[in-house]
């Protein structure tokens, strides 16, 4: 069963003046002809919007292109479905019998569609003041670790050169489970490196994107160590 809207509306630290919206903007068109598909276009040039004037504001020596490249590494369907999923989305999704019996819930297009909407939804709601300010949070960790040396590197590469640097073994990515139908699994890895005790599980559609993840996890946790 679905979870109420509700619930995830306030998980996500939003307070909707009409919650219709933000129902509308979790329904999938396979389950009602109001549903987010408009709100999600209207989502996804806010997105573009806020994400570009935040690069510009934290790399002013980036030029166009670098800054372009930059926006495209946070805003595509692979990293909005992941942000979607570190918040439960699919779990208050309202869909289909079809969508519901293939599992999309876990569909990365049906994800970040759903979390772009919800931006559409909001700047419906409270305007472009209350998109930027929630945007700019939902986001924080993710431009607070894009430099400019790093940001064409993959989160494995990063956390392999990082090892390499320190004359270390190199990173190990364990999997740990493999669930769903043939066509639509979910993959959940572990990731260790003999910096830490802690090990970081990372997980996705497929096994290089679950390592992807893991690899990123580690990376924050080995900064939020030396900055402790």
């Amino acid at each position: 069963m679905t979870k109420k809207p509700e619930i995830l509306c306030k998980k996500l630290g939003l307070v909707f003046n009409d919650p219709q919206l933000f129902t509308m903007a979790l329904t999938h068109r396979s389950a009602s002809s109001a549903n987010n598909e408009r709100l999600e276009f209207l989502g996804d040039s806010i997105l573009g919007f806020v994400v570009a004037q935040r690069l510009y504001e934290l790399f002013p020596e980036a030029s166009e292109g670098v800054l372009s490249r930059l926006r495209a590494s946070l805003v595509n369907q692979s990293s909005l479905a992941e942000l979607a999923r570190k918040h439960q989305i699919g779990d208050y999704l309202v869909l289909g019998s079809g969508e519901l019996k293939s599992g999309g819930f876990r569909r990365d297009s049906i994800l970040s569609d759903a979390l772009e909407a919800i931006m559409g939804a909001l700047f419906k709601d409270q305007g472009i003041d209350a998109c930027e300010h929630w945007i700019s949070e939902l986001f924080s960790e993710n431009l607070n670790s894009l430099s400019l040396e790093n940001w064409q590197k993959d989160p494995k590469t990063q956390l392999q050169e990082l090892m390499q640097a320190k004359k270390l073994d190199l990173p190990e990515y364990t999997l740990i489970t493999m669930s769903g139908l043939a066509h639509e699994q979910l993959f959940k890895v572990k990731c260790t490196v003999p910096l830490l005790t802690e090990t970081c599980v990372g997980t996705g559609i497929s096994r290089k994107r679950a390592e992807q993840a893991a690899a990123e996890l580690m990376l924050q946790l080995l900064k939020n160590k030396e900055n402790e």
